[in-house]
Order: C-alpha cells, then structure tokens, then sequence
C-alpha cells in the first residue's frame, strides 16, 4: 500500500468524492484508509465507568472517520496540489522511496 500516515490526500469515488483531508490511519493488511473529515459515520456508544478502559467516557452518538478503501483516494502532490499516482524508486543507497509520477519528485 503506498498511501501512509498524515498523507494529504482527495476522495476519488464514494458520498466525499472529491473531498480532501489527512491520513489519519492506515490499515494495510485490509487495504483501508481513515481521513481526517471524510466519510464520518456515528456509532452509540455505552459510557464508560471509572473502573473500565475508557476511564468514566460519556456515552452517546459519537462520530468518528470511517474506513475507506485505499483504491478510492489519490495522494496530493504537494508541488502542485493536485492528485498524483505515487510509484516507488530504489535510490543509491539502496532504499526505497516513494515519489509522485505527475512530477517525479520525493515525497519523503
């Protein structure tokens, strides 16, 4: 997966499309993304006491980010804001990098 944490990217399918944020979470092994403000969906949950895990939480509706499949998001190239396919180079050094084909630049 070359989309990775705080990654700025736009929502190409789906009810955001169009809509842009940051990577908030990246979950590889199901091939899904958490964007910062797109694809908000609410969920009830129970308050938590003193005792338990979420140490005295109000309960409620509460509204999170939802997953969104990785195929429906393009990176921003930060050169000139607009989506780009992001391949991946092997440098002297002999590690990895990722960089956008719009304009060929890093984007590490």
């Amino acid at each position: 997966m070359r989309v990775r944490k705080d990654d700025t990217v736009v929502l190409i399918a789906g009810k955001d499309k169009g809509g842009s944020g940051r990577v908030v979470r990246a979950d590889p092994k199901r091939g899904r993304v958490y964007v910062e403000g797109l694809n908000i969906v609410k969920r009830h949950q129970r308050a938590g006491s003193m005792k338990d895990a979420r140490k005295g939480e109000t309960g409620g509706i509460i509204e999170k980010e939802g997953p969104i499949d990785v195929s429906n998001v393009m990176v921003l190239d930060p050169q000139d804001n607009r989506p780009t396919r992001i391949g991946i180079r092997v440098g002297s050094d002999g590690k990895r990098r990722r960089y956008a084909k719009r304009t060929g630049n890093d984007l590490d």
